[in-house]
């Protein structure tokens, strides 16, 4: 039994992308399109990742790929809680303005309560009044009847 002792060379995206564009110059039949080098480099991995040393190539970019879709579905969720607070933002805006109607209704209900105490007092001290000029009249009525019953015998 033989033991083999792989070495795996890291992925090559440049080299593979040579060996696919001397394919194409090779074969009339496909069509390649214009060479346009890679300048940017892909984006870094969100900073709360790392690689380990003994990952392969083709791990790393897999990982990478994995971390990024992660990170976009985070920052939406974070976009989200943004729709929230501005949610939480406006019912408080609603609490501090019902807040304030409420205060002026108690304060509406006090006056009307206060105004009917008021009425209550001016009704009942007009009745009094009234009753009091009544017996004035019945009184001195009786007293004018008693003076003409006088003057008769």
């Amino acid at each position: 039994m033989r033991t083999q002792s792989a070495v795996i060379k890291p992925f090559d995206a440049a080299k593979f992308e040579d060996e696919v564009r001397e394919a194409v110059q090779h074969h009339p039949h496909i069509q390649a399109l214009e060479h346009v080098p890679r300048t940017t480099l892909a984006p870094p991995v969100p900073d709360y990742v790392s690689h380990r040393e003994d990952v392969s190539e083709i791990g790393k970019l897999s990982a990478e790929a994995i971390v990024k879709e992660y990170e976009e579905t985070a920052k939406e969720i974070e976009a989200m809680g943004n729709v929230v607070r501005e949610m939480v933002q406006r019912c408080e805006q609603l609490t501090a303005s019902a807040s304030t109607m409420l205060k002026d209704i108690k304060s509406t209900a006090a006056r009307y309560r206060k105004e009917g105490k008021r009425m209550f007092t001016e009704i009942e001290s007009c009745s009094s009044a009234t009753d009091e000029v009544r017996r004035l009249c019945e009184a001195f009525r009786d007293k004018i009847a008693a003076k003409d019953a006088e003057a008769v015998k």
